[in-house]
């Protein structure tokens, strides 16, 4: 199974904001929606026990770049980084320590690799980061969960970064125009639920009638993140940076 998550970084554990879309050999689009983070943790760590693999695909930033590491005199280690990281009570007094040392928002290698539209520490973005490591990564990785490629163990569940503006970008589609509430935002939807159907993947008529309605995009998002996977080979810095697929 893949599994497409359109993450939440709010507050209140998500607000039950969280959409997952999963896909099997079936081809069949199968939608949770009000999910909060407690519940997508729970989800990861059963399929740990589910026959066969189970790639989680979750759209948001991993990690941070090696400078941060580096202004900070944290090991050059993944785990190591989040452990940092939840030694913080809340997102914005990581954002502040951070931003104590250094207020530039540099990019990571896979930022600019991938496309990504803003830096893990952007104003628009850091709540989704410092929360997806603390509260998602951090427990899975005590309990095994391989997390590609900061934290390898082998173990049949895989969560692996991703972003549904790089998905469009690896296929020479525009990610802009299709968040918002115009006929034209509308339209830009609907033509991107019928390239998901291009890529053998079967939507039920009314989760794409719920796809073309959201003006905010969180279910196309979700099942973007489902597209078939590109090949890749990740640099040296991909192991403390993370790695966008």
């Amino acid at each position: 199974m893949i599994h497409g998550v359109d993450f939440s970084g709010a507050d209140s554990g998500g607000k039950a904001k969280i959409v997952i879309a999963s896909v099997g050999a079936d081809g069949q689009v199968r939608v949770r929606r009000g999910i909060d983070r407690n519940a997508l943790r729970r989800s990861i760590l059963e399929s740990i026990e589910t026959p066969g693999r189970d790639e989680w695909r979750i759209d948001a930033p991993f990690s941070v770049p090696e400078v941060v590491y580096e202004q900070h005199g944290i090991e050059p280690e993944w785990r190591a980084l989040a452990e940092w990281m939840d030694g913080f009570d809340t997102p914005r007094d990581w954002r502040r320590a951070m931003r104590e040392v250094s207020r530039k928002e540099p990019r990571r290698t896979c930022d600019r690799a991938a496309h990504t539209p803003m830096a893990p520490m952007n104003l628009r973005v850091f709540k989704q980061t410092w929360t997806v490591v603390c509260e998602i990564l951090l427990p899975l990785a005590e309990a095994g969960v391989h997390i590609a490629p900061l934290h390898p163990t082998g173990a049949p569940c895989t969560v692996h970064e991703a972003c549904p503006a790089s998905v469009l970008a690896f296929r020479g589609e525009s990610s802009r125009g299709y968040k918002g509430r115009s006929d034209a935002n509308a339209a830009r939807r609907r033509e991107l639920c019928s390239l998901i159907a291009e890529w053998g993947l079967v939507v039920s008529p009314g989760d794409r009638a719920a796809a073309v309605r959201d003006p905010e995009g969180d279910l196309l998002d979700a099942m973007l993140l489902l597209a078939p996977p590109q090949q890749h080979v990740p640099p040296r810095e991909a192991r403390v940076e993370g790695w966008v697929w």
